[in-house]
């Protein structure tokens, strides 16, 4: 009797996969970056209208969260089982490639490293978050934020960023905020804001005056990876896992 209660969902479910742009659509979700709906029409190759008529009912469907940043709307699998299927089901035929929107120098350059407001962001600021996620020193938590572990704080502190002085905002001290090019989070809050400022303050890094964008000096990229083992050659390696 479980069994046929199932069928229904199942056919659901491959009824939505089944539409070739709406595959499209989760197969360029499938690297677990969130996406906004221009991407997703791209990468499928329908308009806008279109894309969000499928978007809708892959949300109905279950396939599909959508995560708001500001004005911003984000797309990304509703979990690692749709990804799971995904892959599982791409096994069967060839992989078409995912269409991308080719980037110009400006756009190369923001991706790269950026501020986003007073924090940092790009594929710098995603690195970095992921270094100190996967060293401990921070920890994901609910409602979008990062909890600074004991080992953290010791960390922070011989950067010369005092974590307990730093006054909590409306997400505490540190959150996760969707970096736009990246659709992965970055640090943000008091204590990201603290970070860029430190950054740049020991001659890591440096602001442009033209735009948005961020530089990693000479030196920034030794201490980088002294004390994250983050090198120009892993970014660039990660960039590219990210884009194919």
């Amino acid at each position: 009797m479980n069994g046929m209660n199932t069928h229904p969902r199942v056919s659901a479910t491959a009824f939505l996969i089944a539409d070739p742009a709406r595959a499209a659509m989760l197969m360029a979700l499938a690297d677990g970056r969130a996406l906004p709906a221009g991407e997703l029409a791209y990468a499928a190759g329908v308009t806008a209208q279109t894309a969000s008529s499928h978007l809708a009912k892959l949300l109905d469907g279950g396939l599909l969260t959508v995560e708001k940043e500001g004005r911003h709307r984000y797309y990304r699998l509703a979990d690692a089982q749709v990804a799971t299927l995904l892959e599982n089901l791409a096994t069967v035929g060839a992989r078409a490639p995912v269409r991308r929107k080719p980037l110009g120098r400006e756009a190369r350059d923001l991706r790269f490293a950026r501020c986003c407001y007073d924090h940092l962001a790009g594929q710098v600021g995603v690195a970095i978050t992921e270094r100190l996620t996967d060293a401990g020193l921070i920890t994901a938590q609910a409602d979008k934020r990062f909890a600074v572990t004991p080992a953290g704080e010791t960390w922070f502190g011989e950067l010369g960023l005092d974590v307990a002085a730093l006054k909590p905002g409306r997400h505490g001290i540190a959150r996760q905020c969707l970096d736009w090019t990246e659709r992965q989070h970055h640090l943000a809050g008091p204590l990201g804001v603290a970070l860029l400022t430190l950054l740049c303050e020991r001659g890591w890094m440096r602001r442009t005056r033209a735009s948005r964008a961020v530089q990693v000096t000479p030196r920034g990229w030794l201490d980088l990876r002294e004390r994250l083992g983050l090198t120009p050659d892993l970014l660039a390696a990660h960039a590219d896992d990210s884009n194919d």
